[in-house]
């Protein structure tokens, strides 16, 4: 991997010119050298998981970040009002799974209390999600996104390496009464969900959610991805177009995420599609990514990462330092459409899988 392991020694390697990191800490916001803000933080509160998706690690036996180097909840708090500061509006707590570490309740707590005026969200695979419901709605999560690959229980386990779709269900129903946002992210696959599109088309019809496929991405190697299983958003959108009429949604709002919506014609939920491959969206990037051990990793495709735990554990360094190590590698993202053509044919387009980053 690709890292700066000392985050004010090589600045000047990581991308930015001079000129480009003096406009950047100029600016008032988290700005990069392509003139994106940045204002939504990934953060990753684990890397364990209690699934074992085809798409999210390698088939082989998967190494843990030992208990000490993982950041503590109140590192992340402090993190996390940190980039309030620069002007990040937006958090969403993800893993691995986040309710597969003991005490995220207090962390959903300390969030909301310190900073009632942030965006809270929550990426979850949802098998341990439903006692935690009544509190996600007491700190406020606005919407959560809730991973499900398929609606077939034998599909669900050869997907994830574990027979709980009933749990997940169960999650998506509470979620649903308690009137939560749901979002539903599908990773598609070629020969082993596509063929599924009924059952995708049912859910929307008749459940006020948003279903997003997401095309399958070349993340670390020994996964499930390759030109077999990869199923293009536009082949995807045609599976669908053959069962409902689709709307195209127009949302030019901050808000507007990656995925481009459809209302379904005569259902309560949307249809949409992530083209993370074959049409990129890296023009409107607007965010970063945290992984439970304190790295700083501005673009999914890049396994540059910057280490922050060091800082946030010294007491030779406040808030301001930290603020300029931020601003300044954010300098350095780069246009992640470059890295993925760059890459060598078949290969993974990063050494990191998906449960390491952050999903």
């Amino acid at each position: 991997m690709q890292t700066c392991v000392n985050p004010f020694a090589p600045l000047g390697n990581c991308a930015a010119t001079d000129n480009e990191l003096r406009a950047v800490e100029s600016c008032g916001h988290l700005c990069d050298a392509h003139g994106r803000v940045v204002r939504y933080l990934r953060l990753s509160v684990t890397d364990r998981c209690n699934l074992r998706c085809a798409y999210c690690r390698s088939e082989i036996n998967q190494k843990f970040i030992p208990h000490p180097k993982v950041l503590r909840y109140e590192e992340m708090v402090r993190l996390v009002g940190m980039m309030a500061s620069l002007g990040v509006s937006k958090v969403r707590l993800t893993g691995g799974e986040p309710f597969a570490r003991k005490g995220c309740d207090e962390l959903l707590h300390l969030l909301h209390s310190r900073y009632p005026a942030l965006d809270l969200r929550l990426t979850t695979n949802g098998t341990l999600l439903e006692p935690h419901i009544p509190l996600l709605r007491s700190v406020g999560v606005s919407a959560v996104n809730l991973s499900l690959d398929s609606f077939d229980r034998d599909t669900f386990a050869r997907v994830t390496g574990r027979d709980m779709l009933p749990a997940v269900l169960a999650s998506l129903d509470g979620l649903l009464r308690a009137g939560i946002r749901v979002k539903i992210n599908t990773v598609a696959m070629r020969g082993v969900n596509d063929g599924q599109m009924d059952d995708f088309v049912h859910a929307v019809r008749t459940m006020p959610v948003d279903l997003r496929f997401i095309e399958f991405m070349p993340m670390g190697s020994g996964t499930l991805w390759g030109p077999d299983t990869f199923w293009s958003a536009a082949d995807i959108r045609a599976e669908a177009e053959r069962r409902v009429q689709l709307d195209p949604v127009q949302d030019s709002s901050a808000e507007a995420g990656p995925a481009k919506m459809y209302a379904v014609r005569g259902g309560k939920g949307r249809l949409g599609f992530i083209t993370a491959v074959s049409c990129h969206f890296c023009g409107t990037c607007n965010r970063l990514r945290l992984t439970s051990d304190g790295n700083l990793r501005t673009c999914l495709f890049d396994d540059k990462e910057y280490h922050l735990r060091g800082i946030l554990r010294s007491p030779h360094f406040d808030d301001a330092q930290l603020a300029r190590v931020v601003r300044l590698a954010c300098a350095g993202k780069p246009i992640g459409a470059d890295l993925l053509k760059a890459r060598k044919k078949g290969a993974a387009v990063a050494d990191k899988h998906m449960v390491g980053i952050g999903g």
